[in-house]
């Protein structure tokens, strides 16, 4: 595998050399790598999930949004961002959340638009936090999101590496 850079300037690779003179960056993006793999199995996973419920084909997003109304104040903005927005659209946010989802534990899982991936489950987690489906467990996934927007664990092991080498001018794969 080809050199890539690493978050300190210095050239990283997957070489014994560069993993003996670094241990302390090797165990960051290792750890980096673990908590994009597993995040990303989360996703795919609630994608999965979502898609074998039928999210983006029947009620039961509509239902769920409802039971949500219940337990909000109807003076908040949660109460009317599902109310004028997520109940008129649950059909449309439905394919949205599970495509998402599903996209999102993909790109994530294989290091492919690894960054462009993390914005996506951001904007997942941040449109679930302001329909009312927000609390402290929410915190660390914005987190790890914005880690993985940060620093460049695609191109240290993922297809993000050879699509920027195949798209060197496309931004969407910084570097």
């Amino acid at each position: 595998m080809s050199d890539q850079t690493s978050t300190d300037g210095d050239s990283f690779s997957w070489t014994l050399s560069w993993i003996r003179s670094h241990p302390v960056s090797f165990f960051g993006i290792v750890l980096n790598l673990l908590f994009r793999f597993l995040f990303g199995l989360f996703f795919l996973l609630a994608g999965i999930n979502k898609a074998l419920k039928g999210w983006p084909t029947n009620d039961l997003l509509k239902a769920i949004f409802q039971q949500r109304l219940t337990e909000l104040n109807p003076n908040s903005f949660a109460y009317n961002y599902l109310t004028e927005f997520a109940i008129p659209l649950y059909p449309l946010i439905g394919w949205v959340i599970t495509l998402g989802e599903l996209a999102v534990g993909i790109g994530l899982i294989f290091g492919l638009a690894t960054r462009l991936a993390s914005f996506g489950g951001f904007f997942i987690l941040f449109n679930l936090a302001i329909g009312g489906y927000y609390d402290a467990s929410l915190l660390p996934f914005f987190i790890l999101n914005i880690v993985f927007i940060v620093y460049p664990s695609g191109h240290w092991l993922g297809f993000d590496s050879w699509l920027k080498r195949k798209l060197p001018k496309q931004s969407w794969l910084m570097s």
